[in-house]
This record gives structure tokens, sequence and C-alpha cells, in this order.
């Protein structure tokens, strides 16, 4: 962990942005929307997940407003290194995968809980104005109840839900002790380009997308009825910048658009856009899978000023757009 690699705008000016796992899915997508809004962007990502094909260009757009610095949020002196000078800390660094976390709950733990609670260390440390994380809808385990809304008591059933609550704790505790705002924001099965679908624990529409791209059959772990709130990964991005330009602190918020598909109404939509009539392959549930989830986004918008801006099948027509191009 003490390797560090920098590229880029070196030494930013006081009153950067960070983002942690900026080199990973919703962190490239966060830290190319701060860019284009003319914001200085420092990315910390140990590249075990994140891939630097994720933000080269954006080295090459903001050679002068872009950092990368390989480095990993468990060692807490380095982290309050880099964030020396910052001014708003968005944190996405973590081992993203449910299914992960029940093979390996230790990594999880290392990297979800004690590396967030040194971002949050770091951050207080350096005057932070404020922290945006990354939570998950997985704190409300497998509750029948729907629409799922921050009111309800969290029920996580995974060691990676455990995480994400236990660090909306930690952000909460900051919040109140430290005046440092952090606000979590509890995505919900965020999908759009950049996504990797190559890995074993790869979310399920870049899994589908390529899959039936190349004519094959989409694979589903159990009977395709299971619900999600698929998000397009832009309404994110929207609401971390929503939620650093609130006055919130404290609290988590739902991060989707407020509406449910089932996996084979996705496949469905999928055959559509794609013009393919594939039949799904169905292999047995997988543990820690959520039957359903649908969210309440009431909060984000009274709390942070977020609205959806993408739809669903809109999202999904431009993630199919990109894969096309680039698988």
């Amino acid at each position: 962990m003490q390797k560090v690699t920098v590229s880029g705008g070196e030494r930013l000016r006081e009153g950067f942005d960070v983002v942690t796992g900026g080199a990973g899915f919703i962190g490239s997508h966060i830290s190319r929307g701060l860019l284009q809004r003319g914001r200085s962007v420092k990315v910390i990502d140990n590249l075990s997940s994140g891939r630097l094909t994720n933000i080269a260009d954006l080295k090459e757009e903001f050679p002068e407003s872009f950092e990368f610095v390989e480095a990993d949020i468990r060692d807490l002196e380095n982290v309050k290194e880099q964030l020396k000078g910052a001014k708003v800390v968005y944190h996405q660094a973590a081992i993203p995968s449910v299914q992960r976390s029940v093979e390996n709950p230790i990594g999880s733990n290392e990297a979800n809980i004690d590396g967030t609670l040194n971002v949050f260390v770091a951050a207080r440390d350096a005057g932070v104005a404020r922290v945006v994380f990354a939570s998950s809808s997985s704190v409300y385990g497998d509750s029948e109840i729907l629409p799922k809304e921050e009111s309800m008591q969290v029920d996580p059933i995974s060691p990676y839900a455990v995480a994400k609550y236990a660090n909306e704790l930690y952000g909460r505790v900051f919040s109140n002790i430290y005046c440092l705002p952090c606000v979590g924001l509890r995505y919900f099965n965020v999908f759009g380009p950049y996504q990797d679908p190559g890995s074993d624990y790869a979310a399920v529409i870049p899994k589908f997308i390529t899959r039936m791209l190349r004519q094959k059959p989409p694979i589903i772990f159990g009977d395709g009825e299971q619900s999600r709130d698929f998000t397009y990964v832009e309404n994110v991005v929207a609401a971390n910048l929503a939620a650093a330009s609130s006055e919130a602190g404290g609290v988590s918020v739902n991060i989707a658009c407020g509406e449910r598909y089932s996996l084979n109404q996705l496949v469905g939509k999928l055959n559509e856009i794609l013009g393919t009539d594939l039949v799904p392959v169905y292999e047995d549930p997988r543990q820690g899978d959520v039957k359903h989830s649908l969210a309440a986004i009431e909060n984000a918008r009274d709390l942070i000023d977020f609205k959806p801006r993408i739809g669903f099948l809109e999202g999904l027509r431009l993630t199919v757009d990109w894969y096309r191009k680039c698988f």
C-alpha cells in the first residue's frame, strides 16, 4: 500500500474535489461530471476494480484540473496526505459486490468499513467542507414492504449491506460530533456506460446486454420475477452534485427513479431494443440477494433537491448504444 502513482495535474490548487474510487464505474462518471462543470478533481483509486481506461480521456481533456493518484483508502496516512486542501470528498471506493462480501467478509469489512472510516477521519483533519458517500439499498434487506422508505428499520442480510449501514452511522456521528456534514446516498441498482460486464460479480444489466449482443441468452439466478429500481448513472451523478451543494448533513437518502422492473421484464425490453428474441436461462438463486426493491424518493427531493432526469427505458437505450460501440 506504500506505492503511489500520480498523473495529470500533479499539484492542484487548493479547493479541489476528491473522488475516491474515481476510476470505477460510478466514480468515473462523477469525476467527469465535476470536471465538465469547471471543478478541479483528484481521483484516488487502488485499481482493484477501477480501470484507468475509464478515466483516460479525463487526463487528456482536462490536463490542468485532473489528477489521478493510485492509493488505497485502507492506508490512513496516505489518505490524509491526499485530502489536504480538498473542498468536497465524493467517497465511492468500496468492494462493491454483495456476493463477494458473502465469500470474503473480512476483506469487505477492511475496505468498506475501515476504509470509509479512514476517509471520514482524513476529511475531518483536512478541514473538508462536506463528504458525500455511497451507501446502498441493500441496507433494507429483504423486507416485503414497498416502497423502501428511509424511516424503515434496516435489516442488512449480507456483509456488504452491514458495511454500508455502518458507513451511514459513522456519517451521522461525524456530522454531529465533528461538524463535518456527511450525506449518504442509498443507490438502487445503478447502470450505464463503463460498467464492467466481465467480472463474476458484475451487475445484471451489463451482463445481459453483452451476452445478448453476442446472441447468447441472459442467465437469471432465480425465477426472474425479482424486481429492481434500476437507476441510470447520470441520475446518480446529479444526486452527488445536489448533495454536495445542499445543507443536509448526517442523513442518508434513497437515489433511484421510484419505479421497478422485474428481470424478466428487463430481458423483454432488451429484446425490443436489440431486435432479438432470446429466452433467459434460469439458475438457482444466489445467497444474499433480495427479492424486490423499489425506492421512495421524496426525501431526496426535499433534503438535497434531487429529481431523476433520465428514466429507465431511455437509460437502457443509451447504455445499449454504448456497449454496441465498445464491445
